[in-house]
């Protein structure tokens, strides 16, 4: 099996979301936007993941043009993605989703023998009093960690 390495990550994702259970898809893609993700150009902020009539889609994810000059007429870089799922798993997420107030987000498109998958989990939406709750555990742990350093 070939190496994996994260090609695009959503670097808010931790931030912004209670990430509950990851999962993987393959993407349905044409050559130049492989090409585009392969070199990281791609923006996964703001992405989601649809269940439409039985298919899975990413919307909301963009991937800028590889070469612009060489662009197809009707390229539209934020385009619906068909995710590559068996039906039990998009069965299975649509049920998930249907549960209050959980999303899948992308977390992140990665290398993995040869083929570009995406990481995606489901999610829960962390409140604004959740995030502060973070970032002062956060000031909290390296104001304790600086003291400590400080007196030995």
């Amino acid at each position: 099996m070939g190496t994996m390495s994260n090609l695009v990550n959503n670097p808010k994702a931790h931030y912004d979301y209670e990430l509950l259970e990851k999962l993987e898809a393959g993407l349905e893609l044409s050559g130049f936007e492989v090409k585009a993700l392969k070199l990281g150009r791609g923006k996964l902020e703001g992405g989601r993941v649809l269940v439409r009539g039985g298919e899975a889609f990413l919307v909301g994810a963009e991937i800028s043009p590889y070469q612009a000059a060489n662009l197809p007429p009707d390229y539209e870089k934020g385009r619906a993605l068909k995710l590559l799922l068996t039906k039990k798993e998009i069965s299975d997420l649509a049920a998930r989703i249907g549960e209050r107030g959980l999303t899948i987000i992308p977390l992140s498109v990665y290398n993995k023998g040869g083929r570009l998958k995406l990481g995606l989990a489901l999610a829960r939406g962390k409140k604004k009093y959740d995030k502060r709750e973070k970032i002062k555990k956060r000031e909290n742990k390296r104001d304790l960690d600086r003291t400590l350093k400080s007196r030995f």
